[in-house]
């Protein structure tokens, strides 16, 4: 019988932050490969005694396709590909996952925590404020390896005025704080600037997208390096409606007295 790869989200950096199933994949493959020069040394050591260890640092797809076609040979039974952050995200795992469904190897894919929601975490914010902020845009700055497909510029993104994320940036500030601006997010608009989230060496900064290219280039940061911009990063005193007295749910009663006051201010905010 042909074996099984299972894609692993390591997460951000920090070891701790790799989910209970994506160490128990690792824990019980026969070989693992892992991104050694993005994903945290401490995450491998939950292979077992034995196992095959590879760095994908130094290995094409090819090299990597070569080690799936062993699983599907039934060489070996379990294969770990171990990436950092979130699989579904810039991690090259489709490419993969396709080969394999070719090949006839069975695939798991494990999520992990992304740096998006490490960053947002280390700052203390939420990405989506009531009236502020619902949605979150992921993306990143055009120009670097990989085309943008037509249409998702940084600026056409930026004209829904939401919280961003971007990753891959880092290398063409300026460029990214023109495109912002372009867009229609004022000067002043707030941005928090993370270089090695949750690492030991981590740093997070705040600025405005007038300051971003300067507090970049300041610090010299160029690689692993997020950005999130947006008004809901300075936000507060808006209320969740969630909890809101007036609010109800399968779990819970409005007052009644409440929910005629939310009402009137759903009513007011309409017109």
């Amino acid at each position: 019988m042909s074996g099984k790869v299972t894609f692993v989200g390591a997460g951000p950096g920090a070891a701790d932050l790799l989910t209970f199933r994506g160490a128990r994949a690792i824990a019980e493959a026969d070989v693992v490969i892992w991104a050694a020069s993005l994903v945290h040394p401490e995450v491998i050591e939950h292979a077992r005694p034995g196992a095959e260890i590879m760095d994908s640092a130094a290995m094409s797809l090819e090299d990597v396709i070569a080690v799936y076609e062993r699983a599907a040979r039934g060489e070996v039974a379990r294969i770990a590909r171990v990436h950092s952050g979130d699989p579904a995200l810039w991690g090259g795992t489709q490419e993969q996952m396709d080969r394999c469904a070719e090949l006839g190897v069975e695939v798991e894919v494990v999520p992990g925590v992304s740096a998006f929601s490490a960053v947002a975490a280390l700052a203390r914010r939420e990405l989506t404020i009531p009236e502020v902020a619902q949605s979150v845009i992921l993306t990143r700055l055009g120009g670097g390896k990989t085309p943008m497909p037509d249409g998702e510029e940084v600026s056409e993104f930026a004209r829904h005025g939401t919280t961003m994320a971007l990753f891959l940036s880092a290398a063409r500030s300026g460029q990214l704080a023109r495109e912002l601006m372009a867009g229609g997010y004022t000067p002043d608009t707030p941005v928090i600037v993370a270089y090695r989230a949750t690492w030991p060496d981590e740093l997070v900064l705040s600025c405005t997208v007038e300051t971003l290219e300067e507090t970049v280039k300041e610090h010299r940061l160029w690689k692993h390096t997020l950005f999130l911009v947006g008004p809901a990063l300075a936000a507060s005193g808006t209320r969740s409606h969630l909890y809101h007295p007036g609010h109800f749910h399968g779990f819970r009663r409005a007052e009644r007295g409440a929910r005629d006051a939310l009402r009137a201010a759903r009513a007011a905010r309409d017109e």
